[in-house]
């Protein structure tokens, strides 16, 4: 018997009747993964806690029952339980979850006067948020041979001054995700997205949408030429979430343009 290499067909809809939960899915980075999600042919549920961003989507969308919003704070378990049996009743199944929701501005000050409560505000959005969607999302992954991804960031492996809190929750996401891929696997795989700049400002809800500012300086330090998008990362997930990903797993990729591997001088 003799075993051919095949070349097989491009899948142009990688995500076909799959049904993907994105949390933060509103706007910025969340809103471009969710659009990607339902450009390769996914349905999405869309979690935030700004209903204005998220009822605004479903109406630019206008996709019917492919998309829906739903409401909730991934740092309560009791709504994240009820957002995600949401989700459920809709489609009646659940083959991926992005976990990409938490408090965006990384900057907090000086460390010696932040407050526990802020600390723990950070952790709590990003890294427990992460935590409780993948703990009551993971039954319908497992039966679905699902995957996860996790919105991590390059702040986890380097830092600007007074960006300890922010620093320690994405690092924190960098490990959950490989310990959460050696316990799950086979049955799902989980693997996490370190974006660099990316701009967002033209990812927001309508009352808040602008053009970016950028200048040519800060296109030419990228060494790809150029600041990222929303779409850039919505690529990459919807690449992981699929089965063309069937053998990545426990990874952190980074989506910085380049600019984690240019060195700098002042």
């Amino acid at each position: 018997m003799t075993l051919t290499p095949t070349i097989p067909s491009p899948d142009p809809l990688p995500l076909h009747d799959r049904v993907v939960l994105v949390t933060g899915g509103a706007q910025g980075i969340g809103r471009g993964i969710a659009q990607a999600v339902l450009a390769a042919g996914g349905h999405v549920a869309i979690a935030d806690l700004d209903r204005e961003a998220g009822e605004a989507c479903l109406a630019e969308w206008n996709l019917g029952t492919r998309a829906l919003f739903v409401p909730f704070d991934v740092t309560r378990e009791a709504q994240v339980k009820r957002g995600i049996g949401r989700v459920l009743a809709r489609f009646g199944r659940l083959d991926g979850l992005v976990n990409n929701a938490g408090l965006a501005a990384p900057h907090v000050g000086d460390l010696a006067s932040l407050e526990l409560a802020q600390w723990r505000r950070f952790l709590d959005s990003h890294l427990t948020g992460t935590f409780l969607c993948s703990k009551h999302a993971l039954p319908a992954l497992r039966e679905a041979r699902g995957a996860i991804v996790n919105l991590a960031s390059t702040r986890a492996a380097q830092s600007e001054p007074h960006t300890e809190a922010y620093a320690a929750a994405k690092g924190g996401i960098v490990a959950f995700t490989h310990a959460l891929a050696v316990s799950e696997g086979p049955a799902v795989r989980v693997n996490a997205i370190s974006p660099g700049w990316i701009a967002t400002d033209a990812w927001r809800k309508p009352s808040a949408r602008r053009a970016p500012k950028l200048s040519r300086r800060d296109h030419a330090q990228h060494p790809a030429g150029r600041v990222g998008t929303p779409e850039d990362i919505g690529e990459l997930a919807v690449y992981l979430l699929s089965a063309r990903a069937g053998f990545v797993t426990g990874q952190n990729l980074v989506v910085d343009g380049g600019i984690g591997k240019a060195m700098h001088y002042v």
